[in-house]
């Protein structure tokens, strides 16, 4: 299977980007579906949103919620980021990634940089 992420860019701060994540290879609707994103200079990757597999519950880390929206198109095997009034602490590589049980993927990353 393969993750393929897209969207990502400069933005100024209180702008809005949405990201995009294709898949390939597995059955996406089957999936629980996750954004992470990695900092700068952080060694971890932080969970941000996780939708589930039919779409029925999503849950955000506290930093982005009310700012971020998760959702699924499981006929277009994609999975999107809304992100709305954005900070420069949101610069990261954002990463999704599927996951159920002891099956997961990885997509490669979007770099996402809000600077003014």
């Amino acid at each position: 299977g393969q993750l393929v992420e897209s969207g990502g860019g400069l933005v100024q701060p209180g702008g809005s980007l949405r990201l995009s994540c294709a898949a390939f290879g597995f059955t996406f609707s089957n999936f629980d579906m996750r954004w992470h994103r990695q900092a700068p200079g952080r060694k971890e990757r932080e969970l941000v949103a996780t939708i589930t597999s039919a779409g029925g519950r999503t849950d955000y880390v506290d930093s982005v919620n009310g700012r971020f929206t998760i959702s699924r198109d499981n006929a277009k095997k994609t999975v999107y980021l809304q992100m709305n009034s954005l900070k420069p602490d949101d610069t990261a590589v954002y990463y999704c990634n599927a996951r159920r049980g002891m099956s997961e993927y990885w997509g490669q990353g979007t770099q996402v940089t809000v600077s003014s």
